[in-house]
């Protein structure tokens, strides 16, 4: 039972307030009052503050008698006409803006900011705070309400904070929420609007973004998703940036390893900072210089503290509701200070409940032209002719089943997003506005395209498929596709083992929910071709080669690697984690490499370092390289990556398998390079497997198998493929 006196209070600071205060405070301000309680002596850091209650909201529309004039104003309203919604909406929000708030509430709101100034600041001066609107029905289980009212970022003194607050107040009847809450069947009175005053965090001069703590596109629980940008963080949550994305897998790193499965850099091609004071906007975005664009914006420790926070954060709240509840995050990183701070969170509210017994697919059924390609959200597929809109205020003329294509997406679209096909934006990650919203609506949206406004012409049929890996591709024309949907719990457990074959990390997540009994074979050469496409070799001699262009390609792909081998251990270990974490701790089987000396010489730099070979099928490949000068100095590279992902990753449930073993005497010699780079058959559980592929393998089997763990036979392998 809510305490009597919080009922009628104007203000609560964080640490008098609980998830169990929504209803006073709204659902953003009771997690941060939550978390701050609770949390903080966890190690979690989290910004002080105060929240403006929706008893202020209430006392303000009732005291000024301007409850009446909403409600008359709403009286005709049509959400379905655009224009109708857009005037309605601007005219409660002048009469928001325009109601002086009374004495009492001013004053207690004045004085609680001098208050948070004294806490941050021995003068009292004015510090910079945001101001960010919590409503009372946001973030429940059945309706997100995230992102459909405004933050104000940089806000100073007494006078700047009121008008801030008039406009946060005014925002519960923007377009969009007003529109949503129709569509939700909410009466615009039965919810109320609380706002958090929040010391600023100074990643204006360093970074910010959100982190999800499951997979946002296959619902994979067990991985935390970070994305992160130079600035303040509304760039990442609107979408006006191509982020950095880092996954960090959550069992072993609660095991005390260091997990960071995956790491993307981002475009970031702008930042938002603070505009000087007392101008028209507070904050304002400045160009990313092109070589800053290039590094990650958050190194790996200040990676693993997040995904640690975002554990503890999830448990904590898994444990109040008694399930599993993963969570949607934003971060900060202060610029002064280089302190990390959690400053939302707020459960996930789609993937969370996403039936994962129901296997759905779509398959394209015939080729087309490809126009641009992004990054997938989902794994549909959409068609219907594209409708180009580059500002908000032409979203009236867009028709149901069009595609949107846009720069970007904020909450202001989303009364036109429903409506869509598909969506194609410019810019924006897989956390951004369009990616959250196209996921709700179950609606395929390829985000970063860069040039999508350019390339796509008005009025062009076209299909946008999401439904072929990491990649987003939009195409020419209305291509045929087909659904296939196939109801997992109705498919019986088999006797046998059934191991998967898997060689595309893009896909691992998603394929870990199929039945299974782990992966039998994961192939190197795929992450090799995908990941690196440099020959391993040309990387070793990096520093000799006289080849500029060469040089110039390599320099590109391993940018910020001044030891380029590292370039390439890091990137195989990713590729190989990513898969071990999807199907964990079931066996995962990977293969050493087995690229044939042709397929060597494709590799960035390779035709330099392989044979020419009449038939490199049964030529120089597999064992028979890894021990020979030419290439042993490549499979150490090959060692020392699954050493990482096994020993710092804490991936043990990661086997080995040596292709193309032809005599019992090289697989003694190839143990042996494995034993020099740290690589010991038994040590720490690590099994050493023998593919069963050419005649030796089979008529000295018993031999193989005293120097080897296990066999896999051509024939099983063609079965799993």
């Amino acid at each position: 039972m809510l305490e009597e006196w919080k009922n009628n209070a104007f203000i609560l600071w964080f640490d008098q307030l609980g998830i169990e205060d929504v209803p006073l405070v709204g659902g953003k301000n009771a997690s941060l009052g939550e978390m701050y309680r609770m949390l903080t002596p966890k190690g979690v850091a989290i910004p002080n503050g105060v929240a403006i209650t929706a008893y202020a909201y209430r006392y303000l529309l009732e005291k000024t008698g301007i409850k009446d004039r909403i409600r008359d104003v709403l009286k005709d309203l049509n959400k379905k006409d655009m224009a109708n919604l857009a005037d309605h909406g601007d005219k409660v929000r002048q009469i928001i803006r325009n109601a002086e708030f009374p004495p009492e509430l001013r004053d207690v709101i004045i004085r609680a900011y001098r208050d948070l100034c004294g806490a941050y600041d021995k003068q009292r001066k004015d510090v910079d705070v945001a101001v960010r609107s919590s409503a009372t029905a946001e973030d429940l289980p059945d309706a997100s309400f995230a992102g459909q009212q405004e933050t104000y970022l940089n806000i100073k003194g007494d006078d700047v904070l009121i008008d801030a607050c008039k406009k946060c107040f005014a925002s519960l009847f923007t377009n969009r929420a007003i529109s949503y809450r129709e569509d939700k069947g909410f009466d615009h009175f039965s919810i109320a609007l609380s706002i958090g005053v929040q010391k600023m965090v100074r990643s204006d001069m360093a970074c910010s973004g959100v982190m999800f703590s499951i997979d946002t596109e296959s619902g994979f629980k067990d991985a935390v998703l970070i994305n992160s940008a130079f600035g303040l963080g509304e760039n990442v949550v609107q979408g006006a940036v191509n982020p950095d994305e880092y996954y960090v897998f959550k069992p072993t790193l609660k095991q005390g390893f260091r997990p960071i499965i995956s790491k993307k850099v981002g475009e970031k091609s702008i930042r938002m900072i603070y505009d000087v004071q007392g101008s028209k906007n507070t904050t304002k975005n400045v160009s990313v210089p092109e070589e800053e664009r290039k590094k990650f914006a958050l190194n790996d420790e200040e990676i693993l503290t997040l995904a640690r926070w975002a554990c503890i954060i999830e448990d904590h709240y898994s444990g109040k509701a008694g399930h599993f509840k993963p969570m949607d995050m934003e971060w900060a990183k202060d610029g002064q200070s280089n302190q990390l701070f959690i400053v939302q969170a707020r459960p996930e509210t789609v993937m969370s409940r996403k039936d994962v017994t129901i296997l759905e697919t779509y398959e394209l059924r015939e080729k087309g032209n490809l126009i641009v390609k992004g990054r997938s959200v989902g794994e549909k597929i959409g068609q219907g002719k594209a409708h180009v809109i580059r500002d908000v205020k032409d979203i009236g003329k867009f028709s149901k089943g069009e595609v949107l294509v846009t720069e970007m997406t904020d909450p202001d679209w989303e009364p036109i997003m429903k409506i869509a096909s598909a969506i194609v934006t410019n810019r924006g990650g897989r956390t951004c506005h369009a990616a959250i919203i196209s996921r709700e609506l179950g609606i395929p949206c390829v985000v970063g395209t860069n040039d999508g406004t350019q390339k796509i012409k008005d009025n062009q049929k076209i299909t946008v498929s999401c439904a072929e890996g990491d990649d987003g591709n939009v195409y020419d024309g209305l291509l045929k596709f087909e659904i296939k949907r196939v109801d997992l719990k109705t498919m019986p457990k088999l006797r046998t083992q059934m191991m998967m074959n898997v060689g595309n990390p893009e896909e691992a997540f998603d394929l870990s929910f199929l039945p299974n009994d782990g992966v039998g074979m994961a192939r190197e050469e795929i992450i090799i071709n995908s990941y690196i496409k440099v020959h391993p070799r040309a990387l070793l001699d990096f520093n000799k080669l006289k080849d500029e262009d060469l040089k110039r390609q390599i320099e590109e792909l391993s940018y910020g690697y001044k030891d380029k081998t590292q370039f390439f251990i890091d990137k195989l270990a990713q590729g190989v984690a990513t898969i071990t974490a999807a199907f964990y701790p079931k066996k995962v089987i990977l293969r050493f490499s087995d690229f044939k000396t042709n397929e060597y010489a494709n590799l960035l730099g390779g035709a330099a370092y392989e044979p020419k070979e009449s038939n490199p099928m049964i030529g120089w490949r597999g064992a028979s390289r890894y021990y020979k000068e030419g290439y042993k100095e490549g499979f150490a590279l090959e060692c020392r990556a699954i050493k990482k992902v096994r020993e710092e990753m804490g991936l043990t449930n990661l086997e080995l398998m040596i292709p193309m073993c032809r005599t019992v005497e090289e697989g003694k010699k190839v143990l042996r390079e494995m034993e020099k780079n740290g690589l010991r058959r038994g040590e720490n559980g690590l099994k050493v497997n023998v593919m069963c592929e050419v005649p030796s393998n089979a008529i000295l089997a018993e031999q193989f198998l005293e120097i080897f763990d296990v066999s896999l036979t051509s024939m099983m392998r063609g079965m799993m493929q």
